[in-house]
């Protein structure tokens, strides 16, 4: 299945199944999460944290997130191929399609850019090259500086009307999906029934949204010092790795020459 026809899947995937999607950021994660049958691998700039270690995303370049999309693609993964597209490469839509076709180009299926109605334009420039998005509105983890951490949205009505207006601009401009990130779950719940894309939710509530996003490493419990109040791990990888590893220092610092 070919990018377009992926992207049209998903959006067609509305009020018929929900969504499942993981964060990849390498070659073997990405065959394992397709293998599972994950429907969507976000190549997300979340890996500035989990996997480069800065204390934020914006931090992150186009470099990056071409190298690590790259790494995903070659897995040929069934599932959507979906490239954050990183801070400050889509401040005008000019630099933001040719950011686009560059994670085109890596491997991904579609791009994401973080925003609501002020990027409407720039989204529709996007699809309008033939490129597929998906949006994400509430909680964006590129502005984290300016609002001074990370708060839940949607709090207030004028707020939920904001991003109402926001959800509608992003269908408008010719979005596939919309993900939303740690809106409260009465207004994540009023959006998803507002829009004809699916919505996929990450901190917003577990029956709100479409469907769901995760942080693989918040999944496996591989990164213990930090971990979201909203994260559910289905395992924890640390301990044992730990273990594994302390194991193999002592067989091989214990093994006579």
């Amino acid at each position: 299945m070919n990018s377009f026809a992926k992207a049209q899947a998903l959006r067609a995937s509305k009020g018929h199944r929900r969504i499942s999607a993981l964060t990849a950021y390498d070659y073997p994660s990405a065959r394992l999460l397709d293998e599972a049958g994950i429907d969507l691998l976000l190549v997300g700039d979340s890996l500035g944290m989990v996997v480069l270690g800065f204390p934020d995303t914006t931090h992150v370049t186009l470099e990056h997130m071409l190298h690590h999309t790259a790494a995903v693609a070659r897995a040929q993964p069934r599932a959507l191929v979906l490239g954050d597209m990183p801070i400050h490469t889509y401040n005008t839509p000019a630099q933001a399609i040719a950011s686009a076709q560059a994670l085109i180009k890596a491997g991904a299926d579609a791009v994401k850019l973080e925003g609501g109605s002020e990027h409407a334009a720039t989204i529709r420039a996007i699809t309008t090259a033939g490129i597929p998005v998906i949006g994400h509105i509430g909680m964006l983890p590129q502005h984290v500086i300016e609002e001074g951490g990370y708060h839940k949205k949607g709090k207030t009505p004028a707020a939920l009307q904001q991003l109402l207006i926001d959800a509608e601009a992003l269908t408008e401009a010719g979005v596939c999906a919309i993900v939303m990130e740690s809106i409260i779950p009465s207004s994540a719940t009023a959006i998803t029934k507002s829009v004809p894309v699916p919505t996929i939710g990450i901190g917003c509530g577990e029956t709100t949204c479409d469907g769901e996003v995760a942080v693989i490493t918040d999944l496996l419990g591989s990164y213990p010092w930090f971990v979201p109040p909203f994260a559910k791990p289905e395992a924890q990888l640390a301990p044992q790795i730990i273990a594994a590893a302390r194991a193999y220092h002592h067989r091989v610092i214990t093994t006579k020459m």
